[in-house]
C-alpha cells in the first residue's frame, strides 16, 4: 500500500515526517551522530534489514543529509558522512532525547546523556531566539508564516479559526 506524500504539505512538521517519517531513518541519523559511517556497522549496530538500511541511506543522501564517501576501491565501499544539513538534525534528536528522558526512561535513568563543550552534561531546551527564554506550549502561538498558500490562508480566515489569524 503507498502512504500519502506530506512533501508538498504546508506543513515543515508534515514535510519532515515525509523524509524521516518511519521509525528506522531517525535512528539511522542517531547511529552517524555516535559515529557510525560504514553499512556493516549501522546494520549492526540496528539490527536493521540490509535492504531497509540501503533504502534508508539512499534516501539521506539522495536528500543531501549525508553523502557517501569512498573508503575502498576493489570493491567500492563508502562511509556514508553526515552532510550541514544532516548535522542540523542534531536538534531535532535532541529534543526527541530529551522528551524520552523525561518521559519514557525507566527508574536507572536516561540511557544516553549529553556532555556539552563546556564541560558538563547538557539538557536540552528549546529557547527564543529573541528574548531567549524557553517556548513553551503554553507561552507560543502559532500563525501563519510567509510560505503558507494564500489560497488555503483565505479558507482558515474564511472558517475564522482563531488559531490561525
Amino acid at each position: 500500500m503507498r502512504r500519502t506524500s506530506f512533501a508538498t504539505w504546508p506543513c515543515s512538521v508534515a514535510r519532515t515526517m515525509d523524509l524521516l517519517g518511519d521509525w528506522w531513518t531517525p535512528l539511522v541519523l542517531r547511529d552517524a551522530f555516535y559515529g557510525i559511517r560504514r553499512f556493516d556497522d549501522f546494520a549492526a549496530g540496528l539490527g536493521i534489514a540490509r535492504n531497509t538500511l540501503s533504502e534508508r541511506l539512499r534516501r539521506l543522501v539522495d536528500e543531501g543529509l549525508m553523502e557517501k564517501q569512498p573508503y575502498q576501491s576493489d570493491p567500492v565501499r563508502y562511509d556514508y558522512v553526515l552532510t550541514e544539513k544532516g548535522r542540523d538534525f542534531f536538534g531535532v534528536l535532541a529534543a526527541m532525547t530529551a522528551w524520552g528522558d523525561r518521559w519514557l526512561a525507566d527508574s536507572a535513568g536516561p540511557p544516553i546523556v549529553l556532555h556539552h563543550s563546556c564541560g558538563h552534561d547538557a539538557e536540552v531546551v528549546t529557547t527564543c531566539s529573541h528574548c531567549g527564554q524557553p517556548v513553551t506550549a503554553d507561552n507560543t502561538e502559532m500563525r501563519l508564516g510567509p510560505g503558507y498558500p494564500p489560497r488555503l490562508a483565505q479558507a482558515l480566515r474564511d472558517r475564522n479559526d482563531p488559531r490561525f489569524r
